[in-house]
């Protein structure tokens, strides 16, 4: 999936696929196989398939292309897969988040609203646990940990975003972050609880809310930028000089 895509809307299958999935994900805590999307929709195997890959160049999931049944890796914001996030509701296990920056979005979900959910994560450095709570966007408590993201925005979607997903985990402190980056060779940014709500704020907006919700693109510049709007030093993007809060 290629960064920039020019500007297309989804097809009415595509559109039909992601508000049923959406749903059957919220309910049942996983995603559907080809079978249950046929009895749901009534879309045949090709019009699924091709549905589904629309929907990935939209950035709306991952989907192995070469696999027979679609495999379905990831529905953002959820993950097929253990991820670093887990989301719990009523003490139960719901389902695995796609990646720290997703799992603050969740509970904005039309079917979740009201409810608390419980994140369960850890540390990148050393795998103590993080836990933290969201409610209708609303993130506690803000001061438990940061989040670290170790790949740039240049690097975003070059295939698909499992990659871009993978770099993005809960840190305890800006201390615990740059171990963590020593022991991936990787430099990296940092946003607090509070920054990451609001990244995600515009998207959590519109998924399922908005059954049209057009395909999203990765533009890095865009990215970078409103990152730096929102207060993140991105010095390790750019090569800029300024030395990130807790690393002077």
């Amino acid at each position: 999936m290629p960064q920039n895509v020019p500007s297309f809307e989804f097809s009415a299958p595509a559109k039909q696929l992601r508000q049923f999935v959406y749903d059957h994900w919220c309910s049942q805590g996983r995603g559907p196989n080809l079978r249950v999307v046929h009895e749901a929709t009534g879309l045949d195997r090709r019009e699924i398939v091709q549905a589904y890959k629309e929907l990935q160049l939209g950035i709306i999931c991952v989907v192995d292309q070469d696999s027979l049944n679609c495999n379905l890796l990831k529905f953002q914001p959820f993950s097929s897969f253990p991820s670093q996030v887990e989301v719990w509701i009523a003490g139960a296990f719901h389902s695995y988040a796609g990646c720290a920056l997703e799992s603050v979005a969740i509970s904005k979900m039309p079917p979740f609203a009201g409810m608390t959910l419980t994140l369960k994560s850890y540390c990148a450095c050393c795998l103590e646990p993080v836990e933290l709570q969201a409610q209708d966007g609303i993130v506690t408590p803000v001061d438990t940990a940061l989040v670290h993201i170790s790949s740039t925005p240049w690097d975003w979607n070059n295939n698909d975003i499992v990659h871009q997903c993978d770099s993005m985990n809960f840190v305890l402190s800006a201390e615990h972050a740059e171990r963590y980056e020593r022991t991936t060779s990787r430099r990296g940014v940092l946003l607090t609880i509070e920054q990451t709500a609001m990244f995600v704020k515009a998207t959590g907006d519109e998924r399922m809310w908005q059954y049209d919700w057009a395909p999203a693109t990765i533009n890095p510049k865009a990215v970078i930028y409103g990152m730096k709007q929102l207060g993140v030093d991105v010095s390790n993007w750019t090569g800029e000089r300024t030395p990130a809060p807790g690393r002077a």
